[in-house]
């Protein structure tokens, strides 16, 4: 059971990827760990690392209550939350159902929103805390047949620059990470989910295309490991005057770079050559 006045964090998606490797960090930092995903079953390691699995799908705001009841009656609030539950929804705008694109915008912002708005309380309190959003190089840049997934991290991106300034008063500091290409899965569930939405359509050449340049991109050992979005987020926390954004992994700094730089034809240009 986990106590009040030691050092707590919660991270979201931790059965897998980034997430777990997050808080097997904060763990290793210190922090008693709360560890949340849709899969407890997954997150036994982390639990056998002393961390405190909860079920939650960040869709369901009832979920959502009920895991922060239980951070608040334990320990009183968090010191550290970590918003990383995320998925990748890509496809043609005139294929992705607008339920599709609601659930993606549910699970990518609408639950980092709210999850936020109910353990802020505790931070105001404190006059502390720091919330680290998990957007995305895609936060900044974008990709062929990627609008809702980008769509979603833009709009984190952009939530967040508002929240640090709204909170700043209370002692709250708001990171953002922007992660390259990591050695997730992404690239396979994205290209897979990819090809079965487009199949038979006219977009089904185009799509086939974008498949194989994120099989490319994702090849196995290619990406960065999860384990530099980890440090990155220790680092942050650390930090008494966090840095706003990191920008971690593979391909990370150079694209966003790029966008900065190149105007929106050039960077366009670039783009669609990894579809020929």
């Amino acid at each position: 059971m986990f106590t009040k006045g030691k050092k707590t964090a919660l991270v979201t998606g931790a059965s897998s990827g980034m997430g777990k490797d997050i808080a097997k960090k904060l763990i290793q930092d210190g922090f008693q760990v709360y560890v949340a995903a849709r899969s407890v079953e997954k997150m036994n390691d982390l639990a056998a690392l002393g961390a405190q699995p909860l079920r939650l799908d960040v869709s369901k705001d009832d979920e959502i209550r009920a895991a922060v009841d239980t951070i608040l009656a334990q320990t009183g609030g968090v010191d550290v939350l970590v918003n990383n539950a995320g998925f990748g929804l890509y496809g043609p705008v005139e294929d992705v159902t607008l339920d599709e694109a609601r659930y993606q915008f549910e699970v990518n912002l609408f639950g980092a929103a709210r999850l936020t708005q109910l353990l802020l309380p505790s931070m105001r309190a404190r006059r502390a805390g720091t919330i680290v959003n998990v957007t995305s190089m895609g936060g900044k840049i974008y990709s062929v047949l990627g609008a809702w997934y980008h769509a979603t991290k833009h709009a984190l991106e952009g939530w967040s620059d508002c929240l640090r300034l709204e909170v700043a008063q209370f002692g709250i500091r708001v990171v953002i990470i922007e992660p390259g290409v990591i050695e997730t899965g992404f690239g396979d569930a994205a290209s897979n989910n990819l090809l079965r939405r487009s199949s038979g359509t006219p977009y089904a050449g185009l799509a086939q295309k974008v498949a194989n340049s994120i099989a490319n991109t994702y090849d196995k050992g290619t990406g960065s490991p999860g384990t530099v979005v980890a440090d990155a987020v220790s680092q942050a926390v650390k930090a008494k005057k966090p840095k706003t954004r990191y920008a971690v992994g593979k391909y990370a700094k150079m694209l966003l770079g790029m966008r900065k730089w190149l105007s929106d034809r050039a960077f366009d240009s670039i783009i669609l050559s990894q579809t020929k």
